[in-house]
């Protein structure tokens, strides 16, 4: 097992052939394996990061890691619904909430940008909200979680359950990548884990309030992500 005080001594691609490697070894581990070679593999430089869609990747990480970093992008245009199960989530989980927010306000960004910039320019909007907050809020880590599962959408069948981040140079962990949608449900149930009451309410994923819809009959859990855009993912997963 790597010794959590020299991986902030290797090389990237000494990082990204570790990742490889594990992404291999744990493909068939449980979520909770994966996530204790993580906490094991980077210490205090991992954490998780969540939308507050629910907070089951957090509640996993917290029963091999109490106390675990659990980051938080709140972009100023989230649902009520989503601020408040972040708030519930700080509050009754074993785990340290770190909200990040980007460098302007929404009003400071109108001002900049106009107005309703995630209408004009819905990716220019992420990469100021979602992507650059992400990516400075991730300096003191080496490694990070994702909640992504290879069943949510075609973009995302071929998630690893440890990968290599490119972009930010860092291991990306996908402990529940294999799971279902009813994986979801029953640990959500037999652990009575926080999840965004949007999830009663027609929605099947829940990003920012402006472009996020409720999913007709059918349609795949993400659909309601930038409808009738074309665009499918906001930049922090490729």
């Amino acid at each position: 097992m790597t010794d959590t005080l020299h991986t902030d001594e290797l090389t990237d691609e000494a990082l990204k052939e570790l990742a490889g490697r594990a992404g291999r070894e744990l493909e068939d581990a449980s979520a909770l394996d994966i996530l204790k070679w993580a906490t094991d593999t980077f210490g205090k430089r991992f954490c998780v990061t969540s939308s507050m869609e629910d907070a089951v990747v957090a509640h996993l990480a917290s029963r091999v890691a109490p106390g675990v970093d659990v980051v938080f992008l709140d972009t100023g245009y989230h649902f009520e619904e989503t601020i408040g199960t972040r708030d519930a989530v700080d509050a009754v989980m074993d785990v340290n909430v770190i909200t990040l927010t980007p460098r302007r306000t929404v009003a400071e960004q109108d001002a900049e940008h106009g107005p309703k910039l995630h209408d004009r320019d819905p990716d220019l909007c992420c990469a100021l909200r979602k992507v650059k907050p992400l990516e400075e809020g991730l300096t003191a880590y080496g490694a990070w979680a994702t909640g992504l599962r290879r069943d949510e959408s075609p973009t995302r069948a071929n998630t690893p359950v440890v990968g290599w981040d490119e972009k930010r140079r860092k291991v990306k962990v996908s402990p529940i990548a294999r799971w279902t949608q009813d994986d979801v449900d029953a640990y959500v149930a037999e652990h009575g884990v926080l999840t965004n009451p949007l999830l009663m309410d027609g929605y099947a994923s829940v990003g920012c309030a402006p472009c996020t819809r409720r999913v007709l009959e059918g349609e795949d859990a993400r659909a309601g992500r930038w409808a009738g855009r074309g665009k499918t993912e906001c930049g922090l997963h490729g």
